[in-house]
């Protein structure tokens, strides 16, 4: 064999021993088990299912973000004792509203936590449920003293959220009011959005799941079919005022047979939404089934495509649509497979931590941690940096003091602080 032959055959050698280490590489960073979401299972259990690869997951958008080895910002816990927290707000006092997914509105001042719940809360949120979800008060709170919350109304067999305001005059609730319902009832107690968030203009945009898992119906459909019905809050971001009443301008006001409040469609459950007080961009976190969980860039009158296009798969590993992406409905600009079950996000605007500025903080349930989304200056994803929380995240939110605050769903769960590392 002459010279030239020899140093071919080393060159090719070399050349495959390289690939095969970079594959195996590879396979090692994205190898992780999966279990099925648990926002749609209303104990602390979750199905300890793993779904088979999902072969769309390596053109799933998610998949080209680069994992950034930034430092950890630090979870530093200030109140424990929270009986499965679900939302919290910022009154312009300080003081923190927390609400207890059992029907429970707590205060928490100084960084202590008040020990009596807030009375004078509606009494028929339903115990069997255990659905007291968001609560949010809006830019007047100052003028007006409105505190608006979430729930689920009614009984295992026919329910739905609805979204009520009650003045808080410091350590009581009075003048409830009941500014709006979803126009589905459905059994069951899954599925049901409730999200809170003010726009700009001072409307809200309220999120509203899709109803459920088959083998749930409704008009002898399955249930989440009615994301893509034009005249069924199901699956829905809405857009209201402040009263509950429908704004003129919504993006279906005027086609026939659609509800006017919807704002967006095609969701399956959205429990994180956040809009970026610097552009005014809206953003949303959305459950999917057996992965697929999806992070939205909310434009008002798109279809979002579920349960048409999708890369969830059912719980019993089947397919729920061979489509990945369809025109004329929107692409995620992030795809999680496995799941991290999202709930709670984020968008960073503070001053403590200049170099998270834009970043978007998505809380994760079955992850129990915080993706911590970098973008770059055209909205594209350049990295995921998951931080641990050791708990199920429920919430995520910026405080007035520039810090990100976290809610943890657990029976003795915590309000925790991330601090730079």
């Amino acid at each position: 064999m002459d010279l030239d032959r020899v140093m071919a055959s080393v060159k090719n050698c070399s050349l495959h021993i390289l690939s095969t280490l970079i594959v195996s590489l590879a396979l090692v960073g994205c190898t992780s088990s999966a279990t099925a979401p648990s926002e749609a299972i209303p104990s602390d259990s979750v199905p300890s299912e793993t779904p088979p690869p999902d072969p769309a997951s390596s053109s799933a958008p998610s998949e080209s973000a680069v994992l950034a080895q930034s430092p950890t910002p630090r979870p530093a816990t200030l109140v424990e004792s929270l009986e499965h927290p679900w939302g919290l707000t910022w009154l312009p006092d300080g003081t923190v509203l927390v609400t207890e997914r059992p029907g429970r509105l707590r205060i928490i001042k100084d960084g202590e936590l008040d020990p009596p719940a807030v009375t004078g809360y509606h009494e028929e949120i339903d115990r069997w449920l255990g659905r007291l979800m968001e609560v949010s008060d809006p830019p007047q709170f100052a003028e007006n003293q409105w505190v608006y919350f979430t729930y689920a109304d009614g009984t295992g067999s026919a329910n739905r959220t609805q979204v009520a305001r009650a003045r808080f005059d410091g350590s009581t609730l009075s003048d409830w009011q009941v500014i709006f319902e979803v126009n589905r009832t459905k059994s069951g107690t899954q599925h049901f959005g409730s999200r809170l968030v003010w726009l700009p203009d001072g409307t809200l945009l309220v999120s509203i799941g899709d109803g459920g898992n088959p083998p749930v119906e409704l008009e002898n459909d399955l249930i989440r079919n009615q994301a893509q019905n034009l005249s069924s809050h199901l699956g829905s971001l809405v857009r209201l005022n402040d009263d509950g009443s429908t704004p003129v301008d919504n993006p279906f006001t005027n086609v026939a047979d659609a509800d006017p409040a919807i704002w967006s469609y095609g969701h399956r459950n959205i429990q994180g939404v956040a809009i970026d007080s610097a552009t005014g961009q809206v953003w949303a976190t959305e459950h999917g089934s057996r992965g697929g969980d999806e992070l939205n860039r909310i434009v008002a009158g798109e279809n979002y495509g579920w349960p048409l296009v999708t890369h969830s798969r059912e719980y019993s590993g089947g397919e729920i649509s061979s489509e990945r992406s369809r025109p004329g409905m929107v692409d995620p600009l992030v795809v999680w497979t496995p799941s991290i079950a999202p709930s709670g996000l984020a968008v960073y605007r503070g001053e403590q931590v200049p170099q998270w500025q834009g970043d978007l903080f998505a809380g994760g349930l079955v992850s129990q941690s915080i993706q911590q989304i970098k973008l770059d200056d055209s909205g594209t994803v350049v990295s995921q940096t998951p931080i641990d929380i050791g708990q199920r995240v429920r919430d995520v939110a910026q405080g007035p003091d520039g810090f990100i605050y976290v809610l943890t769903d657990e029976s003795n769960g915590r309000l925790v602080r991330l601090e730079p590392g």
